[in-house]
């Protein structure tokens, strides 16, 4: 089974794109007059570091993330069986499998940033080195009923999210068990129940918008299987509020037959994921 993978948030990078834009420049033009900036520029000089405002990001992301996998078709012409990606990943995933176009998509991964961008409360932190039944264990002893799991990553890869106060007051537990934790530079809580207002909000916003069936398999960051035709709308509106279940993702392909999996997009964020998720699955 061959599987395309599209970053999230924390992929971008100064120059990312740079070997597309003047190969695709009938899309570059629709981001370009949809955003109201020139893509390219950003990408490549960033000069007031936008390229880390999550209003930004995302959109910016997405249109690089749209570039490189027109480029693997162009060159490519072989088409995954399946597509995924983690967190903003996901429209990207949807829009090559047909659900919507790239300027549908673009508009609401706008919206999105937009919203995301203004929960301005919460923080989240990764925490490395254990696996998830002994996050939640802490978590729980330490009574921190507010902080979920917004992230599962790798089997010792995890992210948590909830109030500013008690991700901060973790660190103090997560440390005393020897456990890596590192603060993420983000605005607010993703993928966590503090986002449910720009959740209600964006669910209103897409609304207005027509899917079609997925040409190609894709999978659900909240259901961690594949999208339906009936699951379309609550698997995007749930995904701001819900955990990113990458790990139960990558272990459902996993166990459904061997993957050819790549990467679309500017980093290996997710290719060193699956490394460490496919070298768990091998000592167990």
């Amino acid at each position: 089974m061959i599987v395309y993978a599209f970053p999230g948030q924390g992929s971008q990078k100064k120059g990312m794109g740079a070997h597309l834009f003047s190969r695709h420049t009938s899309l570059v033009e629709k981001a370009d007059e949809i955003l109201g900036y020139s893509v390219k520029q950003l990408c490549l000089e960033d000069k007031d570091r936008q390229l880390s405002n999550t209003a930004i990001t995302q959109p910016v992301l997405y249109t690089v993330n749209a570039l490189h996998y027109h480029e693997k078709i162009c060159v490519t012409g072989i088409e995954p069986d399946c597509l995924m990606g983690h967190s903003l990943g996901e429209f990207n995933a949807l829009q090559a499998a047909g659900v919507f176009d790239f300027e549908t998509g673009l508009l609401m991964v706008k919206k999105r940033a937009e919203l995301m961008s203004k929960a301005r409360k919460g923080k989240m932190a990764a925490i490395i080195g254990a696996p998830i039944d002994k996050v939640r264990e802490f978590l729980r002893n330490g009574s921190f009923e507010t902080i979920t799991i917004a992230n599962l990553n790798a089997p010792y890869q995890h992210v948590i999210s909830g109030p500013e106060e008690s991700v901060t007051e973790a660190e103090k537990v997560f440390n005393a068990e020897k456990i890596t934790y590192i603060p993420l530079n983000v605005s607010g809580a993703f993928h966590s129940p503090l986002m449910a207002e720009a959740g209600d909000e964006f669910t209103s916003f897409i609304g207005q918008f027509k899917f079609s069936v997925p040409k190609i398999t894709v999978m659900s960051n909240y259901t961690a299987m594949n999208y339906t035709e009936t699951s379309l709308y609550n698997n995007l509106c749930k995904q701001i509020t819900s955990p990113v279940r990458w790990l139960d993702s990558m272990e459902y392909l996993m166990n459904s037959g061997a993957l050819l999996f790549e990467e679309i997009g500017p980093g290996n964020v997710l290719t060193k994921l699956t490394e460490q998720i496919v070298k768990a699955k091998l000592n167990n």
